[in-house]
């Protein structure tokens, strides 16, 4: 089977379609064969520099559809021929995979490959952002970075959903229809920081009970400024980059920032400084 992997950091030219021996799976483990990988932006941050979890030389992808084609022993709730699908598999960009039975989930016959691949991660990612992190309310605004992207268009319609207000951020005009088919209220078109003053002229002069920031170091800060009173800044832009942070830096409206984990978030699990949990002053932010 064939893989895409690399050996070095850099652009799309360090990718290799590399030869690899068929995987055999374990105990508790499935093979599948590929379907469709689905493609995130972690992996152009895993392509490019070494992040917590990664490093070269590997494989990239972390999630995909495929067809079961053997069982490790012990795996009893899948069979041969099942359509499945995955989220945080790494090494899913190959024609083969051996993958733990606990991470797969059967695809339904309504669901087009596609769709199955890319929903998973994204899906679950923005249900845990807006249940766990903060579990939006009727009323909430939120601010929701990269409206128009995977994660921002799943947020939208969540929050939206549980009776919430979006204001949506992108970084181009071309981008707003996106934002606005998803059901954002306002969008603003912003690659960095100053959003600030506008999302506080949308809210009242309040700010906003949440920020969910996957923009990187360049919009840290607004984020916070962003927000109401013991607002939540959920700080999921790693990948972007790291600002550096102390807690004195942080705006006097005693704002919560949680980094919810890429790896741990969709299994409802976060951390926040070494904490378990993060409450806002309603009780209602995690």
């Amino acid at each position: 089977m064939h893989a895409i992997h690399i050996s070095e950091y850099g652009g799309p030219e360090v990718m290799t379609w590399t030869e690899f021996p068929d995987p055999v799976p374990n105990d508790g483990e499935v093979a599948v064969r590929l379907g469709v990988a689905g493609v995130n932006f972690m992996d152009t941050g895993a392509r490019k520099m070494p992040l917590p979890t990664w490093s070269v030389p590997t494989v990239l992808g972390v999630e995909g559809m495929g067809i079961v084609t053997a069982l490790g022993s012990g795996v009893e709730d899948f069979a041969v021929g099942d359509r499945v699908a995955w989220r945080y598999h790494k090494g899913s960009y190959a024609e083969r995979l051996a993958i733990p039975a606990r991470s797969l989930v059967r695809v339904p016959d309504d669901i087009d490959d596609e769709t199955a691949a890319a929903i998973l991660m994204q899906g679950l990612t923005a249900n845990h952002f807006t249940t766990e992190t903060y579990a939006i309310q009727p009323g909430d605004t939120a601010v929701v970075h990269s409206a128009a992207g995977g994660v921002g268009v799943i947020l939208t319609q969540l929050i939206k959903a549980r009776g919430g207000t979006v204001i949506g951020l992108v970084s181009r005009e071309e981008k707003i229809p996106v934002a606005k088919k998803a059901g954002a209220d306002h969008v603003l078109v912003s690659a960095g920081s100053g959003f600030e003053r506008q999302v506080r002229e949308l809210t009242g002069g309040e700010g906003a009970q949440v920020v969910y920031d996957g923009g990187g170091s360049a919009t840290f800060h607004s984020s916070q400024l962003a927000l109401r009173r013991h607002g939540v800044h959920a700080y999921y832009g790693v990948v972007n980059g790291n600002p550096p942070f102390r807690p004195a830096d942080l705006p006097t409206a005693s704002c919560c920032p949680i980094r919810p984990s890429s790896t741990t978030c969709p299994l409802a699990r976060h951390w926040c400084g070494g904490r378990t949990s993060c409450s806002s002053s309603s009780g209602r932010g995690r």
